[in-house]
């Protein structure tokens, strides 16, 4: 129908989580959605990046880099550990160079805003941005920079990253939103993606929303596959999909336990 909006299904961060993607697709796809957008970290902490990658190249019109899937496969890492020389190896012919030649952004318009999507930051996918950032931080996702390229400065941004959803709105309009993640939600571990609703490509204003959504799945059925693989690092991997703690914070009762940074 001519006044049906465009709705398009923002996912990030599934790290190798398989059995979270497809039950996010399914749900997705439940909904009439065709069009889908990853904003990276498709690989690491879970079991089958492999897997995900190539579900990802099919079904994703737009795909991005992450951290993960620029540090993983990248020929010049010195660092090691079990983990990552395990999830690099799950990777198939190819797939790393596929990863690491992802764009770093993707603007379009959508009811006559310009939205602007990215992995962590407007400057490197290694740059980190919480969702209690202060005034600069805000306002810097908004800038172009040399990763983001010259352009029409964006009114909305929408990132992934920390695994953290939120959505804010200054006093100058600009709109800042995290989609959270689909493999790896942190306190609420349940699969977490965006629906962006409105009229795709249009330079005039209307109507235009932005949807949070949780999708049970069985996280027991993904231990088990991480299990069956003889995945290193499975009890941090258990703690994060089974409770949403963070594995760096699972052998540290003192560690706080909200997301807030300390001041």
């Amino acid at each position: 129908m001519a006044n049906t909006p465009d709705r398009i299904a923002l996912i990030s961060d599934v790290h190798g989580n398989l059995t979270a993607l497809e039950a996010v697709l399914a749900d997705i796809g439940s909904r009439g959605i065709e069009l889908i957008y990853n904003l990276g970290d498709y690989v690491g902490k879970g079991p089958r990046g492999r897997e995900v990658i190539d579900i990802c190249r099919e079904r994703c019109a737009v795909n991005i880099l992450g951290n993960w899937d620029d540090f993983l496969p990248d020929p010049a890492r010195t660092f090691d550990s079990e983990g990552l020389a395990w999830w690099l190896a799950q990777l198939g012919p190819g797939q790393g160079d596929w990863l690491r030649a992802l764009p770093f952004s993707h603007d379009f318009l959508l009811s006559g805003r310009r939205v602007r999507l990215f992995h962590a930051s407007a400057t490197s996918v290694h740059r980190r941005v919480r969702f209690d950032h202060d005034e600069e931080e805000f306002h810097g996702m908004f800038a172009n920079t040399p990763a983001t390229g010259d352009g029409p400065a964006p009114t909305v941004v929408g990132y992934g990253d920390t695994h953290d959803p939120f959505y804010e709105v200054a006093g100058d309009g600009l709109t800042l939103f995290n989609t959270g993640s689909v493999g790896n939600s942190m306190n609420d571990p349940s699969p977490v993606y965006v629906i962006l609703e409105g009229r795709l490509g249009s330079e005039a204003p209307g109507p235009f929303s932005v949807q949070f959504v949780r999708v049970p799945y069985d996280a027991e059925a993904e231990i088990a596959a991480a299990t069956r693989m003889g995945m290193p690092e499975l009890d941090g991997y258990i703690s994060e999909v089974r409770r949403g703690v963070y594995r760096g914070a699972m052998q540290d009762p003192g560690a706080p336990r909200y997301h807030r940074r300390a001041h």
